[in-house]
């Protein structure tokens, strides 16, 4: 994290430094790869969206704490006035429809706590209750001075229970996935790096190649002049400054996509000249498959994820049973309770008051649809043990293959750039021999196209090297350059 930080200030001093005392016309910034990677999760959109989902994943789980803490809840009418005709029973049980003017005021504090190892939910309240009959022009009070009760699932499926254990996993995921979006991030700046470096050097190859024609054709059209070139040979010239030119425009227009995508996903200004480095500072250390797989499983997200999914299964399997057989609830209350003309008395030799009930539910004949609910869930609990066993089977191959093409591209990083200085070398020969009339233009665009793959299949072995890299992190979440687990701070969440 450390590491991190000093990278990003150092960014962005360079790039102040780089633009003092230059003109809105020079300003050209050189980026290197990290550059360009840190630009992006410093303050690309991408990013943006990043820390917002997992400032969402924060608030869910703060949500969630807050869940089974104490709540302190004021509830209550004022005032409730009513003033309409109504239907009255009368003691011999008929009915009157009789004109009711009453104003009805209540409130009512009640603190209230879950219990999430047994399902309980327990409270403690205190009420007052007004009415004032204004045909009467009366007013009556009642209420309770205080109050506890509790509601008591038996053989029910607890949810407060389940969710203590999923969803504290479910925070760890979104912990872990932030990371891996924002290295997801410096990948897909890679990417977009080296598809506008390799533009970049098929228009610097374009322009030396057509400055090389134009002097080729200065040279061919002397010795034209002095008899010593065929015209054939003479119009293969001409034709490969023609060329040379088409292929220029081409790399130009490009570059100049390449140039738009890039800057937009770094969120640099459009007006920004800039000039990619080609990153040659691999480091070529070797990896331990097995501290890698150490690594990913400790890091990652899919060892939460994992486990949650097999909590679920087992939750679900419990759901089932417990929703399809006996079940049962216990609600009981205990508290004082009182009546009088004024407020003051409410609170004077109040009477006991007590409730208590239990309700049940006992399926006699469904038809097997108790059987089969708890069969289903069973089955899907078995899928899913399936399931976790060959992704977890699957994780683990593909971090150990990545770390195997990571140890295979060396090699093939040396062999490519060999080829690279032996087709530049021979090219310039190639043309100092072609102008001095020892070879052909045919030879010279031979040894000129060798050049031009050899140079693109270096930039692109470099490629491959950053791309393995960057994804041999994503697996693991593991900087193996300096040997530590990868971190970043949300500074969303620091604003909170």
């Amino acid at each position: 994290m450390i590491s991190r930080r000093i990278r990003l200030l150092s960014l962005v001093f360079c790039l102040h430094l780089s633009l003092i005392g230059q003109t809105h016309d020079s300003m050209k910034l050189s980026l290197s790869l990290r550059n360009v990677i840190d630009l992006a999760i410093l303050q690309s959109a991408s990013v943006k969206y990043v820390q917002n989902t997992n400032v969402n994943y924060y608030w869910r789980w703060k949500n969630f704490q807050t869940s089974f803490r104490p709540q302190l809840t004021l509830n209550g009418d004022l005032p409730n006035y009513s003033h309409t005709t109504s239907p009255v029973v009368q003691p011999d049980g008929s009915i009157e429809f009789k004109q009711v003017s009453q104003a009805q005021t209540s409130a009512q504090v009640s603190l209230s706590q879950s219990i999430p190892q047994t399902g309980t939910s327990i409270y403690a309240a205190t009420n007052i209750y007004r009415m004032q009959d204004f045909i009467k022009n009366s007013v009556e009070f009642s209420g309770s001075p205080f109050q506890i009760g509790l509601y008591q699932p038996i053989f029910a499926y607890n949810y407060m229970k389940w969710s203590k254990k999923t969803e504290p996993l479910v925070y760890e995921e979104a912990q872990k996935d932030f990371i891996e979006s924002v290295e997801e991030i410096a990948l897909q700046a890679t990417q977009r790096f080296f598809r506008y470096l390799q533009i970049q050097t098929n228009y610097t190859l374009a322009a030396n190649n057509l400055k090389n024609s134009q002097d080729n054709l200065r040279i061919a059209e002397v010795r034209r002049r002095l008899g010593k070139i065929s015209e054939n040979d003479f119009s293969r010239i001409r034709l490969s400054v023609l060329n040379a030119q088409k292929a220029l425009n081409k790399s130009s227009m490009e570059l100049k996509n390449a140039d738009f995508e890039l800057k937009s996903y770094t969120n640099l200004p459009q007006d920004q000249l800039i000039e990619l480095m080609v990153p040659l500072d691999m480091i070529l250390f070797e990896i331990d498959p097995e501290k890698a797989l150490e690594e990913a499983r400790s890091n990652r997200k899919e060892t939460p994820l994992f486990k949650r999914r097999l909590i679920e299964a087992d939750r679900d399997l419990v759901k089932a049973k417990r929703s399809t057989g006996l079940s049962a609830t216990l609600i009981g209350s205990f508290g004082v309770s009182n009546s009088a003309p004024t407020y003051g008395a409410v609170y004077e030799n109040p009477e006991k008051q007590r409730t208590a009930r239990l309700s049940m539910s006992i399926p006699i004949l469904d038809w097997g649809r108790s059987t089969s609910t708890v069969k289903l869930a069973e089955s899907r609990r078995d899928l899913v043990l399936f399931d976790v066993e060959r992704d977890i089977s699957d994780f683990e191959r593909g971090v150990i293959v990545q770390v195997e093409q990571f140890g295979l591209l060396k090699d093939q990083l040396n062999t490519a750039s060999e080829a690279d200085k032996v087709a530049e070398n021979g090219y310039q020969i190639a043309l100092k021999k072609f102008q001095s009339g020892e070879i052909s233009i045919t030879d010279l665009n031979i040894s000129l196209s060798e050049r031009e793959s050899a140079k693109r299949d270096y930039i692109t072995s470099i490629e491959n090297y950053w791309e393995s890299y960057y994804r041999l992190r994503i697996l693991t979440l593991y900087d193996f350059e300096l040997k530590q687990k990868i971190n970043y701070e949300n500074p969303m969440l620091s604003e909170n």
